[in-house]
């Protein structure tokens, strides 16, 4: 059966954290991720994560001001202390927590003084991760959710790791977002298995459950296993109801 994480960036956002990762245990997911954990202490994390023997595999960088419209500091030019505080931020939360993956979040940024700003924040993320264990995790978001996003495809992605050449930068290969941008999933997941650190998915073009839309998950997650993949599978989407209404996607995939 595959494995999946509830992302409680999305799912269970009426709850606390601490409730939520609650909730995603005892509604049979194994494993969850989140976005933005900050405003709970890592410790009281850390317990119900030891209460539920569920692992929070992943969290992202901050947004930065969000009444601007940012979207993530690291490709930002003028905004490498804040970019790199928030590395140091995020990397110590997830040490804390035993979290294995970190995404860094890029920005709204274009040109060279963009690409090396990206790359120096992600070699002094990488830097700090390796003696930790934790993998630091870009990934690619589509012109219609995130205009003017940095890293906005996998090719993109794929040539910064090589750049990086580090073992512990690695792809987040959002099924959801390589649709809208680029099309051809599996194939692309195939090729780019190598370097993908985790998979996420959510149904396209409206990003709701994975169980409609132009994507046949129970091809898309087969495909994924024959691959080799054994990790659990990101359910980042965003309910069309509450959480609990949508998850009969659950044993959908799992058939």
């Amino acid at each position: 059966m595959t494995k999946f994480s509830a992302n409680l960036g999305f799912l269970w956002t009426e709850l606390s954290l601490t409730k939520a990762i609650e909730a995603a245990a005892l509604h049979g997911f194994d494993a969850v991720e989140c976005h933005f954990p900050y405003l709970t202490p890592a410790s009281e994390v850390a317990a119900v994560l030891s209460k539920t023997k569920l692992q929070m595999l992943g969290m992202n960088t901050i947004k930065g001001d969000a009444a601007k419209g940012e979207n993530g500091l690291c490709a930002l030019p003028d905004r490498i202390a804040d970019a790199r505080a928030s590395i140091d931020q995020a990397i110590d939360y997830a040490h804390a927590i035993n979290t294995p993956n970190v995404h860094v979040m890029a920005g709204i940024a274009a040109g060279a003084a963009a690409d090396k700003t990206f790359l120096d924040n992600l070699h002094y993320a990488t830097e700090k991760a390796n003696p930790l264990g934790i993998t630091i995790l870009i990934e690619p978001l589509n012109p219609f959710d995130a205009p003017g996003y940095y890293l906005n495809n996998t090719t993109q992605a794929e040539a910064i790791i090589k750049e990086i050449a580090g073992d512990n930068v690695k792809l987040m290969f959002d099924c959801y977002h390589v649709q809208v941008i680029e099309g051809d999933v599996t194939r692309r997941m195939e090729q780019l298995l190598p370097i993908i650190g985790h998979i996420q998915i959510a149904s396209a073009p409206d990003r709701a459950e994975p169980d409609s839309g132009e994507l046949d998950y129970r091809y898309v997650l087969k495909a994924a296993k024959n691959m080799g993949y054994t990790s659990p599978i990101g359910a980042e989407y965003r309910p069309n109801s509450t959480t609990e209404s949508g998850l009969g996607w659950l044993k959908i995939l799992n058939q």
